[in-house]
């Protein structure tokens, strides 16, 4: 074997090879901490965009504590996020006075996180903050405050609860209902997992999900792309009208007891993104959150089931004398007045105001309230005959 050919060449391979090894981890380590730092930067706008538009760079925008008269889950007293201002008494309104001033009328609204209003851009910006307004506006004679009691995943019976509980001790003069989507969603759930189409409960975030906002929202988007295409291509929960039953059950109960709490109670129906008349593509994307929370419903389902739900809504105002605010799809179903299949934007939230106003203010319940108000503050002002 010539020296060309035999002992240089596998000791020069052998240099090779070793060079080699040393160099293929420095690649991963650079490769490693190249995706780190890209994953860090991504956590880190991420999170600076939820601090700039929620006021707060957690995965969530809103803190609970319990309730220790009611049990309930409610906003953390005194909480703000600069957009989320919580009171004293854990309500997303300003601060009132208890007990109630004889010459003030006063509002609370009952429902869940459509009613909260996590998606706008302030506490003014809040339909039920607009209603107030509107109301202070076209009756500046009189004093008006109000208590904004919704709060997120509340169904009818939560919102029973808080009126017993945290509204009746306030002495409000008008109670607005605003509630469907929970109760919906409670009311499909155990039919949809006792047929094999879903789960018992709503999926939560994985542990990932809790400490990173990236892998929260890659998560969560990725759960409602997949549920959209199931809606199209697997069996879905067939909406059985009957289902409606414990709803309207819960309503009745809900707005007999606010009619001895206060003298006016409002039922408005329920406004959602999906409509009959946009294609099936639109629809699709209208009912991406819907999905989320009913993923074993179809989308002509969600339709059915939202006007049945808004029937009953009806019918239980004209069975109690409540006044009805009606006319749900004033507020266009687009990105403009949704955020999602069912929370307003602030585009939506003023519509939805103004829906509310338009009702409340036509009404004889609310014309005679505002008489007896300034009857009686008339004989205040008189003082006791002798």
């Amino acid at each position: 074997m010539s020296w060309r050919y035999g002992r240089p060449l596998p000791i020069r391979m052998e240099i090779e090879s070793m060079a080699g090894s040393r160099v293929w981890p420095k690649r991963v380590l650079l490769v490693s901490c190249s995706v780190l730092i890209s994953a860090l930067l991504v956590e880190g706008l991420l999170r600076l965009r939820q601090g700039l538009k929620y006021g707060t760079a957690s995965t969530t925008v809103y803190r609970f504590g319990v309730d220790p008269d009611s049990g309930l889950r409610v906003p953390v007293a005194n909480h703000d996020t600069g957009r989320i201002r919580i009171n004293s008494r854990g309500f997303r309104s300003p601060e009132i006075a208890v007990p109630k001033p004889s010459s003030l009328v006063r509002i609370a609204f009952l429902g869940g996180s459509t009613t909260f209003c996590a998606e706008v851009s302030g506490n003014e910006a809040t339909w039920p903050h607009l209603v107030w307004r509107g109301l202070q506006d076209s009756y500046s004679e009189v004093t008006w405050d109000y208590v904004n009691a919704g709060v997120p995943g509340y169904t009818l019976t939560e919102c029973h609860i808080t009126l017993k509980r945290r509204i009746k001790p306030l002495s409000p003069d008008v109670i607005i209902i605003y509630e469907a989507t929970n109760d919906l969603s409670r009311d499909t759930r155990e039919l949809a997992r006792q047929m094999g189409l879903g789960p018992a409960q709503a999926d939560q975030p994985s542990w990932l999900g809790n400490l990173s906002l990236t892998w929260f929202l890659l998560e969560k988007n990725w759960q409602i792309m997949m549920r959209q295409r199931e809606a199209t291509s697997t069996p879905r929960l067939q909406f059985d009208p009957r289902l409606s039953r414990g709803f309207h059950e819960r309503l009745l109960r809900l707005v007999r007891d606010a009619q001895v709490t206060a003298p006016v109670v409002v039922l408005a129906t329920f406004s959602h993104k999906i409509r009959r008349d946009q294609t099936p593509a639109q629809q699709l994307r209208a009912a991406n959150t819907s999905l989320f929370y009913m993923p074993y419903m179809s989308v002509p389902g969600l339709l059915d089931a939202f006007q049945e739900y808004n029937r009953v809504i009806r019918m239980v105002a004209e069975d109690t004398g409540a006044v009805l605010v009606s006319d749900e799809e004033a507020i266009p179903g687009d990105d403009r007045h949704f955020n999602d299949s069912v929370h307003f934007t602030d585009a939506g939230a003023e519509l939805m105001a103004g829906r509310v106003l338009k009702g409340l203010t036509a009404s004889k319940a609310l014309t005679k309230l505002l008489s007896e108000e300034k009857q009686g503050q008339m004989l205040s002002a008189v003082g006791p005959r002798l």
